[in-house]
């Protein structure tokens, strides 16, 4: 997370704010940036993270939503159900923690050929993150949206009541349907 202060505020106090979190297990870890390079830098940890996880091979993506006071609960049942399917699975999950987007990725295990494991655990993976998402009062899209690969998945878990009303607002929208025609709502 970034807290910013102005220059001449009391930095103290952000510092007692972490360590009465670091007190009370909200945190096990904190880097405070001491200069503009530094926040720099932080921040393209975040924004090089996609990026760093293609080197590590295959990755299963998510970018799914739970309510804040989940986010906990779906990391570590998240982890552990993917880990049960695929042993030897590594979870990066990171982003908009705050809000309840999570962007749960998983990186291939050390060693597999990509395409193998892509073909055995793809599905599975995505199969147990969504049943947690949705038990947990979740969606199964979040800031990305739905695109072309979740349509499928958005016609098993949303209402049809709320499809149809999804086909209504394009329409009322786009009356000609010459927005990404047959994309999503068919």
């Amino acid at each position: 997370m970034e807290v910013s202060r102005l220059s001449k505020g009391a930095s103290d106090t952000l510092i007692r704010a972490v360590e009465a979190a670091f007190g009370e297990g909200l945190i096990d870890n904190a880097v405070f940036a001491e200069s503009l390079a530094d926040r720099t830098r932080m921040w393209a940890f975040r924004e090089q993270m996609s990026e760093v996880q293609s080197r590590e091979g295959a990755s299963i993506k998510h970018d799914v939503s739970v309510p804040i006071h989940a986010v906990p609960q779906l990391i570590t049942e998240g982890i552990a159900a993917a880990e049960r399917v695929a042993p030897g699975i590594r979870a990066v999950p990171f982003g908009h923690l705050g809000d309840g987007n999570i962007h749960f990725n998983f990186s291939q295990p050390v060693g597999p050929d990509p395409k193998t494991f892509m073909a055995e655990y793809d599905e599975k993976v995505h199969e147990a993150i969504y049943e947690i998402v949705l038990r947990l009062g979740g969606s199964v899209s979040a800031e990305h949206g739905i695109g072309q690969l979740k349509v499928d998945l958005l016609r098993q878990v949303k209402d049809p009541i709320a499809l149809e009303m999804m086909r209504a607002i394009k329409t009322a929208l786009d009356p000609k349907g010459i927005l990404n025609p047959g994309k999503m709502l068919g």
